[in-house]
């Protein structure tokens, strides 16, 4: 054990015991540090509203309550949306924030709609059932990390598979469509079905249309404002039911125009910076740790 004090009243003699007492400084110095290290508070903050409502799907999953757990994923893709856009705009963005991210986003939108599929349609399925479920996590887990080391060199405009938010998305609209239109979802094998095919296009490498590169607060050709209009028309019918028709036409044609191979060939961007890992960055969490004689 050592106290954090041991930089006061070093040995006054003895090369021995000055070199034990600067190794024992220097860990003390590194201890120091890591307890001084500083994030930003907001953006993460907002990721942890993500994972708490991500927990919240779970715990209602569990008790059967499924409508509650589909509005609690509902709730965590806005917190999910919210904290991109407030790090951005604060510029608070760091690499803790992205990796903190990335494991709410896991919870919320990989093991929350994984055990939603499996307690509320495919349990009778047995075996093939919760390995279903657990192919689509598995899928949501590769589907992060492999966006988290390609996020500096695809091109802004398209995801390279679906996104984990969107697959979420269409387990949480899946759930209140059936509740709506009063249909029996338990040992469907259409939901069956879907689970592995969300798994499946998460890991392709289908574009996925991203909307990044349209900028909303330039000018625009009018017919995007019709559009908009339209759609807006077209979910306020039924919501919960349009909601969920749009999320998985959305999903199934990506996967039919990459099956078909229609469109441009998905792009490589060069990346924006070239990150240099000598640096040490406090607001990140992250320290360079020096080996030990």
């Amino acid at each position: 054990m050592f106290s954090l004090n041991a930089d006061k009243n070093p040995p006054s003699e003895g090369s021995g015991e000055r070199k034990r007492f600067h190794k024992l400084n220097q860990r003390t110095i590194r201890l120091r540090r890591r307890l001084t290290m500083h994030i930003y508070i907001l953006p993460n903050l907002l990721t942890t509203m993500n994972m708490f409502f991500g927990f919240f799907a779970i715990i209602y999953g569990i008790k059967g309550n499924f409508v509650f757990a589909a509005y609690a994923i509902v709730a965590a893709a806005v917190f999910d949306l919210l904290d991109g856009r407030v790090a951005r705009l604060t510029h608070s963005t760091s690499e803790f924030g992205a990796q903190y991210d990335s494991l709410s986003d896991l919870v919320s939108f990989g093991i929350a709609p994984g055990l939603l599929l499996f307690q509320w349609a495919i349990q009778p399925f047995g075996r093939i059932g919760w390995l279903a479920s657990f192919f689509y996590v598995a899928c949501g887990a590769l589907r992060l990390a492999r966006f988290n080391v390609q996020k500096n060199i695809v091109e802004k405009a398209y995801f390279q598979g679906l996104p984990i938010p969107m697959a979420a998305g269409i387990v949480a609209s899946s759930i209140l469509a059936f509740q709506d239109l009063e249909l029996v979802a338990y040992r469907s094998p259409w939901i069956l079905a879907m689970t592995f095919l969300l798994g499946f296009v998460m890991v392709s490498t289908f574009r996925y249309r991203s909307f990044k590169d349209i900028e909303l607060k330039q000018r625009l050709p009018f017919t995007y404002l019709v559009l908009g209009v339209f759609l807006f028309a077209l979910v306020a019918i039924r919501p919960e039911v349009m909601l969920f028709v749009l999320f998985l036409s959305y999903a199934i044609l990506g996967a039919v125009f990459g099956v078909l191979r229609l469109g441009r060939p998905l792009k490589k961007r060069m990346p924006e910076f070239v990150e240099d890992t000598s640096v040490v960055h406090e607001d990140d969490l992250h320290e360079e740790v020096e080996e030990e004689p």
